[in-house]
């Protein structure tokens, strides 16, 4: 029984080695598939496993500027923060053109803006050698809005709103009958943003035809939540900022729809700023970054980077409408480039953010 049993041991072993020895069999064209996948993946995993992983990031990124852009940056700081606690992301608002006196002297890394650069801007930029990114990162829309008691002025024309606040209404409009016929006989309070809002600028180059030209007897803040106020408690008010500001504070005021002069009657909200019906108040919304910054501090990219991807999602928790994905890759890739400029010549009102953005790529 043991011969038997060591003869059978042997026979296998034997056959073993003559397995080993023989020529390698020609694989069928199944088995070269899946000797290629299997090498594919392998390869990937390698490759997974001895990428180095960067460190954590640290520092701090320098934001000042529009008061209307600022809760969509201050959302993205908050959370991109989380991610990375070694990051500080402090967040000023002095207005647009306020935030840009200090990005174009240094001091600041991002400026946030809630219309383009002016040429008095880039001048300043080029007098200090900075140079700027410019990303779109959302669509707002102005808000006209009235007190909650005012029952007549449900919709008013570009041409009423141009009565009341070009320059040759100063001292002369000041009573609610000279607006309209039928109007009622009661004085006229208006309240808008400071000469350094970008809002300012951007509602008196669409409502007036030129930035800054207004009258100059309105009440004015840089800080929407005083116009708010003010507004709310003032019978005869009307007055304008970002939409979002409505939307916190529609209890306390009440929404004017307008009419760009084809008779048609347009509220704000998040569908008609997107498609453009909202007319000429829909703008969009920047932020600018110091080229040589980005060089200079890694966490900026960083930064960027996480605004972009994450901007749809936050830019509606705060009540703006965020733009599409097609805007928001073009503004990675002219990022990715380093692209400095501005796309914009002159003409803010009504333009294509997608058309501007990929006539720049080709």
């Amino acid at each position: 029984m043991l011969h038997i049993r060591n003869i059978f041991i042997a026979t296998i072993v034997f056959s073993l080695i003559l397995a080993a020895c023989a020529p390698a069999a020609t694989p069928t064209p199944e088995k070269v598939i899946e000797k290629v996948v299997e090498t594919q993946i392998v390869e990937k995993v390698v490759e997974t496993i001895i990428t180095p992983t960067p460190g954590p990031i640290e520092g701090t990124i320098l934001i000042d500027g529009s008061s209307t852009v600022a809760p969509i940056t201050i959302a993205v700081a908050e959370e991109f923060q989380k991610l990375n606690p070694e990051v500080r992301v402090p967040v000023g608002i002095s207005g647009t053109g306020g935030g840009f006196k200090k990005f174009c002297n240094g001091e600041t890394d991002i400026s946030d803006a809630s219309r383009p650069i002016k040429q008095s801007e880039i001048e300043l930029c080029q007098q200090n050698g900075i140079e700027f990114i410019e990303l779109p990162v959302a669509f707002d829309g102005l808000a006209v809005v009235v007190n909650p008691s005012n029952e007549f002025a449900s919709c008013l024309t570009v041409e009423e709103l141009k009565k009341m606040w070009q320059p040759e209404a100063e001292g002369v409009i000041t009573n609610w009958s000279q607006i309209r016929d039928g109007f009622p006989n009661q004085p006229v309070s208006l309240y808008g943003p400071g000469v350094d809002s970008g809002t300012f600028d951007y509602f008196t180059e669409a409502i007036v035809g030129k930035a800054q030209s207004s009258r100059g007897d309105f009440l004015p803040s840089e800080d929407d939540n005083v116009l708010v106020q003010g507004i709310a408690g003032d019978p005869n008010a009307l007055g304008f900022f970002g939409l979002a500001y409505y939307e916190e504070n529609k209890d306390k005021l009440k929404l004017v729809a307008i009419d760009a002069g084809d008779g048609n009657c347009v509220l704000p909200d998040v569908e008609t700023v997107a498609n453009g019906t909202y007319q000429p108040l829909s703008r969009p919304l920047f932020i600018y970054i110091n080229r040589e910054r980005v060089d200079q501090k890694d966490e900026i990219s960083a930064f960027v980077a996480y605004y972009l991807q994450n901007a749809a999602t936050l830019v509606l928790d705060v009540g703006y409408i965020p733009l599409t994905d097609e805007i928001y890759q073009l503004a990675q890739q002219r990022y990715d480039k380093r692209i400095t400029g501005t796309v914009f010549e002159g003409v803010t009102i009504g333009v294509s953010l997608a058309d501007l953005l990929a006539k720049e790529q080709q």
